[in-house]
């Protein structure tokens, strides 16, 4: 049965950009955007800015740098900085490749506030309004109300796709037979002594494999990262057939996790040493997703430009981190299918490849960008593009190309001169810029 129905909505807010999502890349499409000039609302669907290494307690960013360059130069260089001098000592001292949770949700509660960009937590996408080739208005499900927002340009930064989507834009997702990566549910754990722990963490699975410790043997095991000297974060255990665009599916995803947290606890405590008095102290609100939709921009970012360290004419970046898919199958040929890949699939130090402006573009709308993992890339690209500091890179260019055509909300207009030379004002990293 379907119910159709109507309801009049207020227009609560008429701006230049509105963003949809407040994780790495929503933050810095929104402050970059707000400093050049344009009116910004973000709307977030937690509690907090911050995406991933907030809400799925993601415990590392993965790499800035190419060994050489700091690639994610301008809000990403921000944001790293902050959390260098606010961090607490023991964090700076110890561990500066993880995430500080608290003190990464207050930088980017200060950038956000400082920008003077509006925003809403509490608050997702819902559906949009399209007319002509361009999205009017995005329709906002908040908690206590709703409301439609105005814009002149659109910037999709959920990580799934979800407003671009709602639009009716082309994406694919999955290999060929729409199987994407599995999932993980992190964790915070407490009683680590760092001291004695060896790495890495998978050494003694085939041990808890012999023992029936775990009812998924999943030889994939990236391990816990250390945050203090007692605690860590933890990104194991795999969580295999989720859809991370359905509700039931993660529904069914965040169950299955919170069982096998309980596997990896006696696996810790039993088989590791520096691990005896561990316990994990909470879990992930989200499950961790590696892959949902790519959006069909005008250029697919893909595996060849990663061969070839493409460089672009319309570069607004460059990134180097290796293609690592993670199995969508828990069997040992996935894994060693992964393991190969990761292996070779990687650069020396120095390298990198460009991202072009074009594969934010969202192919057939006129006014819709996507920044972050759902740019527009084939599979073995969107396994490396999807990390943070790479989302860093793609959301202030989406909002500092938002804000240059703010006027007429045809993004296809912006020159690239201006928009290259607007971000490297930034502190992006565009050695191949043509200005």
């Amino acid at each position: 049965m379907n119910l159709s129905y109507q309801k009049s909505l207020p227009v609560k807010h008429d701006v230049d950009v509105f963003v949809a999502g407040g994780g790495p890349a929503g933050v810095a499409a929104a402050v970059a955007a707000a400093r050049a000039g344009a009116s910004v609302f973000l709307a977030e669907n937690g509690g907090a800015f911050g995406g991933a290494a907030v809400q799925s307690l993601v415990p590392a960013f993965m790499q800035f740098t190419d060994g050489v360059n700091f690639l994610a130069g301008g809000i990403g260089a921000e944001v790293r900085d902050y959390l260098k001098t606010h961090a607490y000592e023991e964090y700076r001292r110890y561990c500066p490749d993880s995430i500080p949770v608290e003190c990464l949700k207050r930088c980017y509660d200060e950038m956000i506030t400082a920008a003077g960009v509006r925003f809403s937590f509490f608050t997702r996408v819902a559906d949009v309004v399209t007319e002509g080739g361009a999205v009017r208005y995005a329709i906002c499900a908040a908690k206590g109300e709703n409301f439609a927002v105005k814009a002149s340009v659109f910037i999709d930064c959920t990580g799934d796709g979800d407003l671009a989507a709602l639009a009716g834009a082309d994406y694919c997702m999955g290999d060929e037979n729409g199987d994407t990566m599995a999932a993980t549910l992190c964790a915070l754990w407490n009683g680590i002594d760092w001291k004695t722990v060896v790495r890495p963490d998978s050494r003694r699975l085939d041990d808890a494999f012999r023992d029936g410790v775990f009812t998924n043997e999943d030889r994939h095991l990236p391990g816990i990262w250390p945050i203090s000297t007692t605690t860590g974060g933890s990104n194991a255990g795999h969580v295999y057939g989720i859809d991370g665009t359905r509700a039931d599916s993660l529904t069914e995803g965040m169950i299955l996790g919170r069982q096998q947290l309980l596997e990896y606890r006696r696996y810790y405590k039993e088989y590791l040493d520096g691990y005896e008095n561990a316990e994990p102290i909470i879990s992930a609100a989200l499950l961790g997703i590696r892959e949902t939709r790519r959006i069909a921009g005008e250029y697919c970012l893909n595996i060849e430009d990663f061969l070839s360290r493409a460089v672009f004419p319309d570069e607004i970046g460059r990134y180097a981190y290796p293609i690592d898919i993670h199995s969508g199958k828990n069997t040992n040929k996935g894994y060693e299918e992964y393991a190969k890949k990761f292996a070779e699939l990687r650069y020396q130090k120095g390298e990198s490849y460009g991202i072009p402006y074009r594969s934010l573009l969202v192919k057939g709308f006129e006014n819709l960008l996507v920044a972050g993992r759902c740019i527009s890339a084939d599979r073995s690209m969107q396994a490396s593009v999807r990390v943070m500091p790479c989302c860093f890179i793609t959301g202030q260019a989406a909002g500092t190309a938002a804000a240059l055509a703010k006027e007429t909300g045809d993004l296809r207009a912006v020159p690239t001169t201006a928009l290259q030379k607007a971000l490297l004002q930034l502190g992006a990293f565009l050695p191949n810029a043509a200005v």
